[in-house]
């Protein structure tokens, strides 16, 4: 090995380690808010498909449902596709494919509700 490559090397080793349990970074922090988009459309689909006697709030809340699902959607397919590593190396993959899950069922639910606000109204 010569001593021109020592330092490259040195770098790669070094980013190469897998990042603290504990530390937010960048990718961890986007998953974070992607997870947390989705499970507000989850919640506020669950409670506008509860609204039987307000047609005006069911539709609203099947909305804001599809554009939250929607946006949770679309940060965990980003964070999954600028991941550069797997589990535990701070890139925040997992949290990413959790957004994928989240996500979806919240526009799933937030378009049922909507259907069923436009067949009773």
């Amino acid at each position: 090995m010569s001593v021109q490559h020592l330092p490259a090397t040195a770098a790669t080793h070094v980013l190469a380690q897998p990042v603290d349990a504990y530390v937010m970074t960048a990718g961890r922090l986007w998953s974070v808010v992607g997870i947390v988009l989705g499970l507000a459309g989850v919640v506020i689909g669950a409670l506008a498909a509860r609204s039987a006697t307000r047609p005006l709030t069911r539709r609203r809340g099947a909305i804001v449902a599809l554009a939250a699902g929607l946006a949770g959607t679309v940060i965990g397919a980003l964070v999954v596709a600028a991941a550069e590593g797997g589990p535990g190396t701070g890139y925040g993959i997992v949290g990413g494919w959790v957004c994928l899950v989240v996500g979806p069922v919240a526009m799933i639910l937030g378009g049922l509700v909507l259907a069923r606000s436009r067949r009773t109204a």
